[in-house]
């Protein structure tokens, strides 16, 4: 088959290739960078798939799949819903489980929305993720074709990602190896979490590519295995002692608000990390036969371990909030960037009243 990949740079897409590549399709990879491929039947092309012109020049060629990673505002990936479906056989959109509403049980794809459930008429407003995933859908729905297929992974996870709750282990992994306290709320820590190796979200997605039963159909690549974010810090504890000898020291927090007021994402805490997550993924596998996910417990453990053994870092993200929690400090050395040095000191050091204060006024 002749497949286009759009973003396909990223953890999961460098699996997705490699298993494409592997059973002999023809892979063109969009990538912002100059890369080299390792596979004489993948080829990469520099440039920016948000580019309208960029993305028609590749275009000009019909692909029997195009699998789309890139991340649209509404606006954006309106103007180009008719160019990606007359462009392939199938179009594959990355959706997200986060479109979901709260559910006491598992999740099926005809689950309540978000978009279709809340009453948040402030929420509604936004474009946040969640949100834009689910009109996206609608567009690809009401776009008089069945030639496309929606995916709706839900947190991903392999040696370079490594979530605790909101955090990337940019943060909460890199204050642990400089022995500083992560502060995690107890909110989160008690939720009940779907964690799946990205590695077989991407032999999922390259499973429903060309699958007739695919067409027109949106599909969970996920475990259904749902484990609380409380026993994940578990697994991440115990591995950590193991192989750095030191202790991953947490602080719990009762409020969870100051945390994500202070990192910026309000609606994925509360519309989505304070929900239970788990996931009937009974469609997916009637549509593929036979697939075995590796377990979070197996999974999260091995990652980690093959993180520690050379640990590094895309980037250092500091939380001045959570040294105002603990009363530790961070090096300015360890900070990029002046903005960034002066936006830690005013949180780390100023009253939280002054702070509200002074973004009231920028508004």
């Amino acid at each position: 088959m002749k497949i286009l990949v759009l973003g396909g740079t990223g953890a999961m897409g460098i699996d997705l290739v490699k298993i494409l590549a592997e059973r002999g399709d023809n892979v063109t990879v969009t990538s912002r960078s100059e890369r080299k491929s390792e596979f004489d039947n993948v080829k990469y092309v520099k440039g920016d798939a948000h580019d309208t012109a960029f993305l028609k020049s590749v275009l000009v060629e019909k692909y029997d799949a195009i699998v789309d990673f890139m991340v649209y505002n509404t606006k954006e990936f309106k103007a180009r819903r008719d160019l990606l479906l007359g462009s392939t056989n199938q179009y594959v959109f990355l959706s997200s489980s986060r479109v979901y509403a709260d559910s006491e049980t598992p999740i099926n794809e005809d689950s309540p929305r978000l978009l279709d459930a809340t009453t948040d008429s402030e929420y509604l407003k936004t474009d946040e993720y969640a949100l834009t995933k689910a009109r996206q859908e609608n567009m690809l729905r009401r776009s008089g074709k069945t030639n496309w297929t929606i995916i709706r992974p839900y947190i991903t996870y392999s040696d370079q990602r490594l979530q605790l709750g909101v955090y990337e282990k940019e943060l909460w992994l890199y204050r642990a190896l400089h022995d500083k306290t992560v502060v995690f709320p107890k909110a989160i820590a008690e939720k009940y979490t779907t964690m799946t190796l990205g590695a077989d979200v991407a032999m999922g997605i390259s499973k429903l590519i060309g699958n007739e039963k695919a067409m027109g159909e949106a599909f969970h690549i996920t475990t259904d295995k749902a484990i609380k974010w409380e026993d994940v810090l578990s697994i991440y504890k115990r591995v950590f002692n193991e192989v750095t000898g030191k202790k991953l020291k947490i602080k719990y927090a009762d409020d969870p608000k100051p945390i994500y007021e202070a990192m910026g994402n309000k609606y994925q805490v509360i519309y989505d990390r304070l929900f239970y997550r788990r996931f009937d993924n009974t469609k997916f596998l009637q549509a593929v036969g036979e697939f075995k996910f590796i377990s979070p417990e197996t999974g999260l453990e091995k990652c980690l371990r093959e993180f520690l053994e050379k640990p590094v870092f895309r980037t250092t993200a500091t939380f001045a909030l959570m040294d105002k929690f603990t009363g530790e400090r961070t090096r300015l050395s360890e900070i990029s960037g002046m903005k960034k040095k002066c936006k830690y000191l005013a949180v780390r050091y100023l009253p939280n009243s002054v702070i509200h204060c002074i973004k009231a006024v920028l508004k």
